[in-house]
């Protein structure tokens, strides 16, 4: 009879509707812009408190397929603020648009034998 209760309830601030939003009722693309939120923030005060810690890079796997175009290209715009900062974000996607923002690119093509080849552009 007793209900387990496993990680942390988190909640989000809806600035939509002025009101806190518990993280389980969002939507895929929601719950991917907070992942990314978080993962920048905590990248962030990590850097900032710990003594000659320095976290160069950031990987993303995927999730944006979850975003309309005016959210991706809100995410988009921060990716490429933090770029230009200095920081390094690899990017995993399948997605046109996403595609034609990024100038260098590592594109694995498979061969009908099911081996790959890299090709790099930019």
């Amino acid at each position: 009879g007793r209900t387990l209760k496993g990680g942390l309830e988190l909640e989000v601030f809806d600035s939509h509707n002025n009101q806190r939003r518990s993280v389980r009722t969002l939507s895929g693309g929601e719950k991917f812009l907070v992942a990314l939120s978080l993962a920048i923030g905590l990248s962030t005060v990590v850097q900032a408190q710990g003594e000659g810690i320095r976290l160069e890079a950031m990987f993303i796997d995927e999730g944006f397929g979850s975003l309309d175009s005016e959210t991706l290209s809100v995410a988009m715009d921060a990716l490429e603020r933090l770029h230009s900062m200095g920081r390094r974000i690899g990017i995993i996607s399948h997605l046109a648009e996403i595609i034609e923002r990024i100038p260098t690119q590592i594109h694995v093509i498979k061969s009908k034998e099911g081996k790959s080849k890299i090709e790099i552009i930019g």
